[in-house]
């Protein structure tokens, strides 16, 4: 089975919110809630490919030092294995924004299980709430 690695970032605000971004149409899981990130390039850290992927998802720049290890999620879908390292983040420039037609929402540690998410981010559900 291919393994896939993503890093995704938990964006915490001054409020202890954290940053979700709603899966566009015409996406696969389009409608569900998932921490922002992306795939991890050919030659990229995880932490490099956060950067990036802030930048071009949200419109934010961010440093790979301002990105501190959390934990990783680790889930087998029907066609491919996800291999996610987490990271929490607190320090960035910028206001987030959408920039793929995605929505986002500051949700409460206690609320993110109001919001349906991939399989795969269910398990980070308890951790950053113990973690915040």
């Amino acid at each position: 089975m291919k393994v896939v690695l993503v890093s995704a970032v938990a964006l915490i605000d001054r409020d202890g919110r954290i940053l979700l971004a709603q899966r566009p149409a015409g996406k696969s899981m389009a409608g569900l809630w998932e921490f922002p990130g992306g795939k991890v390039e050919t030659g990229e850290t995880p932490e490099q490919a956060l950067v990036r992927e802030l930048h071009e998802e949200l419109g934010i720049n961010t440093w790979t030092s301002c990105l501190a290890p959390l934990t990783f999620a680790s889930h087998s879908y029907d066609d491919f294995h996800l291999l996610m390292p987490v990271f929490a983040c607190r320090k960035w420039d910028g206001q987030p924004k959408p920039q793929e037609g995605q929505t986002l929402k500051w949700v409460r540690p206690e609320h993110l299980r109001d919001y349906p998410m991939p399989p795969a981010d269910l398990p980070l559900i308890p951790i950053l709430r113990d973690w915040l």
